[in-house]
């Protein structure tokens, strides 16, 4: 495919959750969406999380990367390794899914999920972590 046909997609979705499951029938799971993330004492852990992409009414090769930064000091968090999918056809889709292992925030506060298109920010949302109380 030359550059000429390229077509920039549409992000359709970005999930938040603890899970992500695939059903016998090809339907995708998502177990626990979220917001917030809550803990009792900081630095916090948050063993793990999955994000979830789906991009739609493109036409071309792309790289996605998905990262959580620290919305006070911009800092990254978190970052994916960069994602190379290809969408074939104007009527195809394609879902990057990421799982984060072991995230440590090290203050309650707002965080903010980037969504990272051809080295562009399409998306971006609040993730926030919260103080609970002991």
């Amino acid at each position: 495919m030359n550059g000429d046909s390229l077509i920039k997609p549409d992000l359709q979705f970005s999930i938040v959750c603890d899970s992500i499951r695939r059903e016998d029938n090809g339907k995708m799971m998502f177990v626990g969406i979220f917001e917030v993330i809550g803990a009792r004492t900081f630095p916090a852990t948050h063993h793990e999380l999955f994000i979830a992409n789906r991009w739609i009414k493109g036409m071309g090769r792309f790289t996605e990367k998905t990262r959580i930064i620290n919305s006070k000091d911009n800092k990254i968090v978190v970052e994916t390794r960069d994602v190379d999918f290809e969408l074939k056809a104007i009527d195809s889709s394609h879902t990057v899914i990421s799982k984060f292992v072991n995230i440590v925030f090290h203050e309650p506060g707002k965080y903010q999920v980037e969504i990272i298109l051809n080295g562009e920010i399409v998306r971006y949302f609040p993730l926030i972590v919260a103080q609970e109380p002991n």
